[in-house]
């Protein structure tokens, strides 16, 4: 029988590790992550969970205490925030290219300065180019699920590559939501407990992370894309299972109303749920009005996505990050353009930043994106003189 209870985001994603049975986490408090590994910690102290716990000086020094302990076979966790996530980004790039299948939680939230407590998806973006396979989580449901699925992936010997998992600041980590809590025994056999990645072993001995010169270099980071690129079918099956063993379903991306749509919205993240609640309205008002979350942003699943948006007249990306300087202002908005242009979409695709900071993405903001849109029905994407705008903020 399953377990049913009142959980936070952050109470969600801990009590996944606990039933992913986890061997060593390390951890350093920031907000709004700190509960996470403060009930983790619980968890250890009182003997729900067999693990080592590591008070660490740092952020930097969380990620490489867990990279060490995956190297010497250890299932292992941390999590962050922010600027935290910055401290761990020298790491992150050793983690994956050593082929170490940690686990990471990041509660979404905005970049200093000035400083910002609240959320918007800057520092999972920042970590974008790192070689991490990256999931979005709407709620918390999903952040417990998605972080037992993300042992599966990362652990499955075709991949070897750490793993993710955002879910937004305070409106998933710090709000309560009824949480079907998955089974120890259960996770165990969902995501069994093998060590099948290279490790230190003192009776074979090796070396990991040593000097590469410009005769090797290259090589390895070529052997990373191609672990991204075939981690996509390790993913598909991980979600597919999931639904065998827990009975809810994953996919890359959700999709609703995408069909027969004039203008297809595409958002991550927990405003997707916001943005549904206006297109079903929308819908039932006879407008044509579709729908895609991004589930899945490594390894960018641009085949999905791209047959929900050919049929579309126009398309949208709310984007809760931006690239000051870019030509692609968000970097939702970068991936998607590049899907339609290597798929010979000519189809206006807009850009709008909203939510920056925590600030609420309404949505009477949605109607204002989709006005837009409708105004840009017919045209090509060369017509648009200004691809992006800025949703809500003040003039």
């Amino acid at each position: 029988m399953s377990k049913v209870i009142p959980l936070s985001g952050n109470y969600a994603v801990a009590y996944a590790v606990k039933a992913a049975d986890v061997d060593v986490v390390a951890a350093y408090p920031i907000t709004p992550q700190t509960a996470v590994v403060e009930k983790v910690a619980e968890f250890v102290a009182n003997g729900e969970l067999d693990a080592e716990f590591l008070h660490v000086e740092s952020e930097h020094s969380a990620l490489s205490a867990v990279l060490g302990a995956s190297a010497a076979g250890a299932r292992v966790f941390t999590a962050t925030s922010a600027q935290g996530l910055l401290l761990m980004y020298e790491i992150m790039h050793i983690a994956s290219t050593a082929r170490l299948p940690i686990v990471m939680g990041i509660a979404t939230r905005a970049i200093s300065a000035p400083i910002n407590i609240w959320c918007d998806h800057s520092d999972f973006m920042a970590a974008s180019d790192t070689g991490w396979i990256m999931l979005m989580a709407l709620n918390a449901q999903e952040a417990h699920d998605l972080i037992i699925a993300a042992y599966r992936i990362a652990e499955d010997p075709r991949v070897h590559i750490p793993v993710a998992v955002g879910y937004d600041g305070f409106i998933v980590s710090h709000t309560v939501e009824p949480v079907d809590v998955v089974e120890r025994e259960k996770a165990i056999k969902y995501a069994p407990k093998r060590v099948t990645w290279y490790t230190l072993n003192p009776e074979k001995p090796m070396t990991m992370g040593s000097l590469a010169s410009p005769d090797w270099y290259f090589e390895f980071r070529v052997q990373l894309q191609n672990a991204i690129e075939s981690s996509r079918e390790v993913i598909s099956e991980a979600f597919t299972d999931f639904k065998h063993y827990f009975g809810r379903e994953y996919r890359e991306i959700d999709s609703f109303y995408t069909d027969d749509a004039d203008v297809v919205l595409v958002s991550m993240g927990s405003a997707t749920g916001t943005v549904l609640a206006f297109v079903e309205e929308a819908r039932r008002a006879g407008m044509k009005v579709g729908l895609l979350n991004v589930r899945l942003f490594r390894p960018f699943p641009e085949v999905e996505i791209a047959k929900h948006l050919e049929n579309a007249k126009v398309v949208a990306v709310l984007d809760r990050a931006m690239n000051a300087g870019s030509s692609f202002v968000g970097p939702l908005y970068s991936d998607i353009v590049v899907t339609m242009f290597k798929r010979g979409l000519d189809i206006p695709v807009i850009n709008h930043i909203t939510g920056l900071g925590g600030r609420a993405v309404l949505k009477s903001y949605v109607e204002s994106i989709v006005k837009h849109a409708y105004s840009l029905v017919g045209k090509k994407m060369r017509d648009i003189e200004r691809h992006y705008s800025f949703i809500g903020v003040r003039e």
